[in-house]
């Protein structure tokens, strides 16, 4: 059995009592992080067992302790809506951007999703597993302890089914928790362009068999938005994905009032994500459902758009998660220090609602919440040590800067 027992922490943050832990928070509860004041942490194996404050402290019995020095202990952050597994960057359709074409205009000269998918193509399954491994520690080190890796770059069979054995490989090999989602549905592939349902048949009766059979996917993705997939079509991928055990997590409402997030909630979809554009029916349409409403304002500061209303979804009670959706085209990072700074300064969340977004209400979006996302007897011991810091609110403050000084991972440094 291995034992740690952490001392002198300045802030212990994010904490849950016994017997009061939320599978989420929603609305006010956002606004409250809960910390105890120089504190201890006990970790058995790898898991939480206890803390409390250094003054309440009784004698434990820990091979290895080690001294916090007045540093601040978070839960790791949950990053539930990634692209992590992708060939090449796309710096040249950042360049044509800036000189005025719009990501759709990209979108339909065969930028974008496609270009994506050309380069994956070409790329090996081990090299792309390489560099896709490189990016994983490099998120990691950022104070990423859980992930949501989607498939989508490959648009064929062949290339959609070696992004999930690539994501299935990092799962095997990576000390953090993965899951993965299928979302062939990101983009029609060239030869679909005229016939969309030719590529719904290819997803539904020969990629969804196959994804199922080898358990390579934990959820179904779509990215349900006008010029990719319409809402009857994104109902029938759902559905489809229902039939083989896996639910739904889609990408709704990001350039137009697509009707994505009602078709997300009626489909019991786990998370909608991205949501620039949202107005009362939609918000109207969450407040019904357990779906979590997900927000990934790093692309919105990427591309140029308007950002999400955060404040107009948690003043209407509804449980915001905040995710990078680290990706090549529209948010090349995976950067969530960064993420909180543009929550902060952009959707005007407070510091207590950007944590809690990315932690509790992160892992809730992976249906993970009972081993993540707090500091809470029984929990997984995934944490963040920071630099010194003289407050929790340092870190979207100091922006631009890493505030980890190490990790915690599985109740052992890494």
């Amino acid at each position: 059995m291995h034992h740690l027992l952490i001392t002198n922490i300045g802030s212990l943050c994010g904490i849950e009592k016994e017997g009061q832990q939320k599978p989420r928070l929603a609305g006010k509860e956002m606004s409250q992080l809960a910390v105890v004041e120089n504190a201890w942490l006990y970790i058995e194996d790898d898991k939480i067992h206890s803390f409390g404050r250094m003054s309440d402290m009784d004698f434990i019995p820990a091979e290895n302790v080690y001294d916090a020095e007045g540093r601040t202990v978070l839960p790791a952050w949950v990053d539930s809506h990634t692209h992590l597994v992708f060939a090449a960057s796309r710096e040249q359709e950042f360049v044509d951007r800036i000189k005025g074409l719009s990501y759709e205009e990209i979108a339909r000269r065969g930028g974008g999703i496609l270009n994506s998918a050309r380069r994956l193509n070409d790329m090996s399954e081990e090299e792309l597993y390489e560099v896709s491994l490189e990016r994983l520690h490099r998120v990691m080190a950022q104070g990423t302890g859980a992930i949501e890796i989607k498939s989508g770059y490959g648009l064929s069979t062949y290339s959609e089914l070696k992004m999930l054995r690539v994501i299935r490989r990092l799962k095997e090999n990576s000390p953090i928790p993965i899951q993965a989602s299928f979302l062939a549905a990101h983009a029609f592939p060239p030869e679909y362009l005229q016939d969309h349902e030719g590529y719904l048949k290819l997803i539904i009766d020969e990629m969804l068999p196959q994804v199922a059979d080898e358990g390579l996917a934990d959820y179904m993705d779509v990215f349900c938005e006008k010029g990719f997939f319409s809402i009857e079509e994104t109902e029938r991928l759902l559905e489809a994905g229902w039939k083989y055990g896996l639910k739904p997590k889609i990408h709704a409402n990001q350039l137009h009032y697509s009707g994505g997030v009602q078709v997300g909630v009626k489909h019991r979809a786990v998370s909608v994500d991205h949501l620039e554009c949202i107005g009362n029916e939609e918000i109207e349409a969450l407040k019904g459902s357990n779906t979590i409403p997900t927000l990934l304002p790093g692309a919105a500061f990427f591309l140029g758009i308007q950002y999400q209303p955060a404040r107009k979804l948690i003043d209407a009670d509804l449980p915001v998660c905040l995710a990078t959706d680290y990706n090549p085209g529209s948010c090349p990072s995976g950067n969530v220090p960064l993420l909180l700074t543009i929550a902060c300064t952009q959707l005007k969340m407070t510091p207590e609602e950007a944590i809690n977004a990315v932690t509790l209400n992160g892992a809730a979006a992976l249906e993970m919440s009972e081993e993540l996302g707090s500091i809470a007897t029984g929990k997984k011991a995934n944490l963040i040590i920071t630099r010194k810091i003289p407050s929790y609110a340092y870190i979207p403050y100091d922006f631009g800067n890493n505030p980890v000084e190490r990790m915690v991972v599985n109740g052992v440094f890494v």
